[in-house]
């Protein structure tokens, strides 16, 4: 099975206040650490949200928004699955993809994080089309994905005291 890795950067930082994408950590920016991690557990890598990959159908639909591009992407350049992570992921537990066969799978402690089957895009568009509940944890309900549990917890960067808690550890 062939797994398209998709860093989902499109979100807006409104908590953050500026692009948490472009935000240093270690003199590279989160993008940049996000890609680093999820790298090792993927056939191939891309980045929705900026440049070529959109969010679908629209930017503000969430995390959703962007693994539906994700998996709309990896549909048309045939790949199964796709195994997401938001930007501001800078560290990935080692054995990532193994805690998350099979598919569909995402971490409990951030379901952003998870490996998504492309033949469940049908049930992600029509959650997208409804704009009813848009929470990852509905569409994973919707689809019988399982939370994994681990011992490793990912960091979760949502303000620049964030930032500075993680430079600092």
């Amino acid at each position: 099975m062939k797994t398209l890795g998709a860093v989902l950067a499109g979100g807006r930082s409104s908590r953050f206040g500026s692009d948490k994408a472009l935000a240093m950590l270690d003199g590279r920016s989160l993008l940049d650490h996000a890609l680093a991690a999820l790298a090792p557990h993927c056939d191939a890598m891309i980045i929705v949200g900026r440049g070529e990959i959109a969010d679908w159908p629209r930017v503000d639909m969430g995390p959703l928004g962007g693994m539906a591009g994700a998996l709309i992407h990896a549909a048309g350049a045939g790949f199964d699955r796709v195994l997401t992570a938001p930007v501001d992921c800078v560290k990935l537990p080692g054995d990532l993809r193994a805690l998350l066969e099979p598919a569909p799978a995402f971490l409990d402690t951030q379901p952003v994080i998870g490996l998504w089957p492309v033949a469940a895009l049908s049930d992600l568009k029509a959650m997208l089309e409804n704009e009813g509940d848009l929470a990852v944890r509905a569409y994973a309900r919707r689809i019988g994905a399982r939370a994994v549990q681990s011992d490793f917890v990912p960091p979760n960067v949502n303000s620049t005291a964030d930032l500075d808690r993680l430079a600092a550890s």
